[in-house]
Formats: C-alpha cells, sequence, structure tokens
C-alpha cells in the first residue's frame, strides 16, 4: 500500500503537528508543523522538512545550523492527525541550542531548567 501526503488530516491552515523523537534514546526533541508538501519532501529527501509558520516558508531543519534531522522513520497516529518523525539528530534540536526543545518543567508550581544550551 502506497503513502499519500493528502491522506493526512491537516488543520485549516493545511498544517499537521510533527513530533521529532530521537532514534537512539527516544527522546522527544521538539515539535514543528508540516504540510503535505513538507511531509512530500522530507520523505523524498531523507532530510525532515518543516513549514514555517512565521517565515511562510519550507524549513530543511539544519540548513543554516548544521543541526541536522536525519529521517528515520515517519509515523502516522491512529487519526492520521498528528506524526511522529523519529529522527538522527546531529547537534541541538532545539534554536536555543539545547539538545530538546522541551528544556522546562513545571514541579510544585515552579518552573526548573533541566538542561543548560550547548557550549
Amino acid at each position: 500500500m502506497s503513502f499519500d501526503p493528502a491522506t493526512l488530516v491537516y488543520n485549516e491552515r493545511g498544517l499537521i503537528p510533527a513530533i521529532a523523537q530521537s532514534e537512539g534514546d527516544g527522546e522527544v526533541l521538539m515539535m514543528a508543523w508540516m504540510n503535505a508538501e513538507a511531509v512530500a519532501r522530507t520523505l523524498e529527501t531523507g532530510r525532515v522538512t518543516y513549514w514555517s509558520r512565521s517565515r511562510a516558508a519550507f524549513w530543511v531543519k539544519g540548513e543554516s545550523s548544521g543541526h541536522v534531522q536525519e529521517l528515520v522513520d515517519l509515523r502516522v497516529d491512529c487519526d492520521r492527525d498528528c506524526l511522529l518523525v523519529v529522527v538522527r539528530q546531529t547537534g541541538p534540536a532545539c534554536h536555543t541550542n539545547r539538545r530538546s526543545c522541551f528544556f522546562t518543567a513545571v514541579r510544585d508550581g515552579a518552573e526548573v531548567e533541566l538542561m543548560a544550551p550547548e557550549a
């Protein structure tokens, strides 16, 4: 059975959330948005491509920073409205220079920084 990105469920802006997860340890690295063309480009090139809402343009992860996400596996959730992108991450995934965008926890009513930026 072949895969068609048009069969996914996109929001009113034509976007679907994509959660990037590290292949090695399963860590959730980031969440970004894709449209059907970004999904197709990711599958064609093996380089994870997102849709930047702020720039209204395609964004190939690592294109400017060198912090590349190489596609290992693309998974579709049961409702077809969210993607899990299993990646081989080079360098930090977050634009703040941290491995993961999820570096802040809320514990006992306070925010706790879980990791510092990489040097």
